[in-house]
């Protein structure tokens, strides 16, 4: 929000509201219990949103500290150019007298010396400190809500080194994607939060597309919410004879505000003007004013703008190419001239009020800037860019800061320019900016490249689409593929993100597809085995397939020799592992096979939570198959480790959502119910940020649904399941723990017996049609025996005696301890007491301590020995297992009164 340097001292008329909602949300800011909040000026260019910003920042500075920012129309493909701005100052030394300069050379805020940007940002500066501009990308893609995070992370600190903040941003219009996007996600933080203030202001004709999106969700968010109007009659006319004097008669003014419409901005340069012509405020005086006035915008600026001479007219244009924060040696360069020359040229521009500053400089106002910048013959601008481009790259400041003017040249099949939009589109990703990256690799593709280039600049499109977009990553990924431009090794990585992204995007069946043909296709060798590894992953973890028992078959005899010399024979045991937990098979060989999988007994580097070549779902289902395993001590450093690298590495969105529900699921294993009610609930806020209806929404959805009807909380259950739709059809992928086996166990819960069996019978059918017969991780036989146990108690006891066989067969203590629970549940008296007692001696030896809990007071009631009962009371109130505990004080108080 620069300044003239000598401005027309004007008030602001017919303002009042919106400078009383001000004043207000500032000094309820900085009072004794400081609370933030949102204040969005919009309305039409002129109208006096700088001015409103200006007077609110006057209001903060000095009681706290204030950062202000301006979008800028050349540099809206700047990733967090606006952020940067705003938050920079924090991060660098501070000015004089112990304070920091705010991005107009204004000061806001205090603070005890320099700042050290590491010691602020904390184990945030690796993820947020690159978008900064304070830290050097680490290499790998930045994770887009990671870096929101972090910047959220930052204002918090902020606040608590400094107090009350205000953010101030000016044309919002211009402003980046990155950095609104931020600010839409920052608003939608807990009213009573921070003590922040966001104050902007925005063009509405400006605002398109996603800007528009983003600006209107701020402005849904707001606590003020302004559309300004034009100034009347009456406010232009005391504008007037305060500019000029109160001998301005009325005449004169009723002309001024006729010439202006009552803009603000354009009220403010006529009067600027008139002062300085000398002009006389009266009614003779007014038929010179259109003249005046038609010199402050559009052609009459730019005519006024070639009267200053050729060189100040090319210095303006090269100042308008640049945009925003004009450095001084880059104009000079792109105008060609002299150091001397250049100087003379600012000068005249800032007495002629269209500059402000010496270095950087800035346009007095943003309509000026828009007007010399649509001045600049398209031809000539389209060179210029090319020429900053140069000038930015030759300056050191990187591809990135370059790429805003590559983007404007003209395609003309240039090889260094395409090279140069992929080293922009790098550092885009590096710091978290994939939309200004995709904007970078479209751009490359028009150019056009080479044939084998652009087959690289399609994958590279795809890869940096796949966080955001799995869908139109499928597109690039395809493409890159048909140009048959790929060696064996490229394609391979191509057509494994390809499955991956249409697994994302819940076409796993298509990814197992996809990835057949290319087997088909590739000879014997490591990369056919990558392949194949990658085959069995997506054909397993499909929900639905033709051929699970031959693909089990399969799969086992392509691991039974393997040791785990390398990282396609290591996924592939994991792999096996998973298969072998699905089918029931015995739960000690499966985690034998697990360990061959581990390097010194953790992830081999390459196959870790992290790393790209594989992806997250190999160590996924080898840590499940741990869990199910009741190795839950296994598990839980597999997925603590995930909680932490996607933590440390930035990705917040729907990476860190999964692990959380990882965490989660093995917490209710252990019957943490509670605990895993809070990770699971994380989970899906994490997910919802992302989008709706993702993969990552059935697995938590599934889990905390479990988990609610464990603690007997069915209402809430009920109420997850329909805000998550959790019902057919289903995810394409398979869901831990089985979806349409919850949802049976949902209906059951709600009364609702018919539709459960329903639900069970087929789910039944389809998993044993599979092989899949882990009774734990699909409890579907017992949760139907029980809901046939009085209609059809022959069918019933099959189901049971089904259920212990296979519970035996996988041999953990909680798969045997559920299934003895059940065949219980069908028997009456001493029959019912033994199964019973037998299933708590079993539950004593697992990890599982709901199950055990479930088993003891159901023993306790059945075998009438009211101490057990007890016990079992004990552990349900510490599980959090609310609906069993209240059983048991209900059989507790039973047994306790008289007969």
């Amino acid at each position: 929000m620069h300044r003239p340097e000598h401005p027309v001292a004007l008030p602001l008329l017919e303002r009042e509201p919106e400078l009383a909602a001000a004043a207000h949300a500032v000094g309820a800011l900085c009072g004794a219990r400081p609370s933030g909040g949102l204040l969005v000026y919009r309305g039409a260019a002129g109208l006096g949103k700088t001015a409103l910003l200006s007077e609110v920042l006057r209001m903060a500075t000095g009681r706290c500290a204030v950062w202000s920012a301006r979008g800028g129309e050349t540099v809206t493909s700047v990733p967090f150019h606006v952020v940067r701005q705003l938050l920079q100052p924090a991060l660098t030394a501070s000015g004089p007298d112990g304070q920091v300069p705010t991005d107009d050379g204004l000061v806001g805020g205090l603070v005890d010396g320099p700042v050290d940007a590491r010691e602020l940002l904390g184990e945030w500066y690796e993820i947020v400190g690159p978008a900064l501009g304070v830290a050097t990308p680490c290499g790998q893609h930045a994770d887009p809500q990671g870096v929101r995070d972090g910047l959220d992370a930052l204002v918090e600190r902020l606040t608590e080194a400094h107090g009350p903040l205000v953010l101030i941003i000016d044309d919002a219009q211009w402003a980046d994607l990155e950095t609104l996007a931020w600010l839409a996600s920052f608003a939608e933080r807990p009213a009573g939060g921070l003590p922040v203030l966001v104050v902007l202001a925005y063009r509405t004709e400006e605002a398109v597309g996603e800007t528009e999106r983003y600006l209107t969700m701020l402005g849904a968010a707001a606590r003020l919410l302004v559309s300004l109007r034009a100034l009347t009659s009456d406010a232009t006319a005391g504008l007037t004879r305060a500019a000029l004097g109160e001998h301005a008669d009325d005449p004169f003014c009723r002309e001024v505000w006729a010439v202006t419409g009552g803009n603000a901005y354009e009220t403010v340069e006529l009067l600027a003007k008139v002062r300085d012509s000398g002009l006389e405020p009266v009614e003779h005086s007014a038929g010179e004013l259109r003249a005046l006035g038609a010199s402050a915008r559009g052609k009459g600026l730019i005519a006024r703008l070639e009267e200053l001479g050729t060189a100040t007219t090319r210095f303006a244009w090269a100042a308008a190419i640049l945009g925003t924060d004009i450095s001084l040696d880059l104009a000079i360069s792109l105008a060609g001239m002299s150091h001397e020359e250049a100087a003379e040229c600012a000068e005249r521009l800032r007495a002629a009020r269209i500059l402000v500053g010496v270095d950087p400089m800035e346009f007095v106002h943003p309509l000026i800037a828009g007007a010399v910048y649509r001045a600049i013959p398209s031809g000539v601008r389209t060179a210029m860019h090319g020429l900053a481009a140069w000038a930015v790259s030759r300056s050191g400041r990187g591809a990135a800061a370059a790429a805003p003017h590559l983007l404007e040249v003209h395609p003309d099949g240039d090889a260094e320019l395409v090279g140069q939009l992929r080293e922009a589109a790098a550092e885009h990703l590096a710091v978290g900016a994939p939309d200004a990256a995709r904007r970078c690799l479209e751009r490359a593709l028009a150019e056009p490249p080479s044939g084998a280039v652009r087959a690289h600049v399609l994958y590279e499109l795809g890869r940096a689409t796949l966080l955001t977009s799995p869908a139109t990553t499928v597109g690039h990924l395809r493409a890159a593929l048909d140009t048959q431009q790929l060696d064996d090794a490229q394609r391979v990585d191509v057509v494994f993100h390809l499955s991956q992204a249409l697994t994302h995007n819940n076409q796993t069946g298509e990814a197992a597809q996809v990835v057949a043909a290319e087997v088909a296709r590739t000879e014997e060798g490591p990369a056919r085995m990558r392949l194949r590894a990658a085959h069995f992953l997506w054909e397993g973890v499909q929900a639905v397939e033709d051929d699970g028992p031959g693909r089990s078959r399969r799969l086992g005899r392509v691991a039974a020799g393997l040791t785990g010399r390398d990282n396609t024979e290591r996924i592939l045991l994991m792999l096996r592992a998973f298969d072998g937990t699905a089918r029931g098979e015995s739960a000690e060989e499966n985690v034998q096979i697990g360990e061959r999988a581990l390097v010194d007994g953790g992830l081999a580097p390459g196959t870790g939570w992290t790393d790209t070549s594989w992806g997250f779902e190999p160590p996924a289902l080898l840590g499940l198959s741990y869990a199910f395993a009741d190795q839950l001590d296994r598990a839980e450093s597999l997925f603590t480790e995930a909680l932490r690298a996607f933590e440390i590495s930035g990705w917040s969105g729907g990476h860190l959502a999964f692990a959380h529900a990882l965490v989660g699921y093995l917490r209710r294993r252990r019957g943490d119910l509670a605990d895993a009610e809070a990770y699971l609930r994380e989970s899906l806020r994490l997910a919802d940020r992302v989008g709706d209806g993702l993969p990552m929404h059935w697995d938590a959805a599934s889990m905390l649904i479990d988990t609610l009807l464990a603690r007997g909380h069915v209402d809430e259950a009920r109420e997850a399941a329909e805000r998550y739709a959790f019902a057919p059809p289903y995810s394409s992928s398979i869901v831990i723990p089985d979806a349409p086996c919850v949802r049976g166990r949902l209906l059951l819960a709600l009364g609702r017996t018919k539709e459960a069996v329903d639900e069970l019978e087929s789910v039944g059918r389809a998993l044993t049609a599979r092989g899949r017969h882990n009774i734990v991780m699909a409890p579907w036989a017992c949760d139907l025996a029980s809901a046939l146990a009085e209609d059809d108690p022959g069918r019933a006891a099959q189901l049971a005696a089904y259920a212990r066989d296979r519970a035996e067969r996988f041999g953990t203590h909680t798969a045997i301890g559920i299934a003895l629970c059940c065949a219980a549940s069908l028997k009456e008296g001493r029959e019912r007491a033994e199964l019973l007692a037998q299933a708590v001696g079993h539950l004593e030896s697992s990890p599982s301590r709901y199950e055990l809990a479930f088993a003891r007071v159901e023993y306790g009631i059945a075998a009438g020995f009211p101490a057990e009962v007890s016990c079992g009371l004990e552990l349900a109130v510490k599980c959090g297992a609310d609906g069993l505990a209240a059983r048991a004080r209900r059989a507790l108080e039973a047994h306790s009164a008289p007969r």
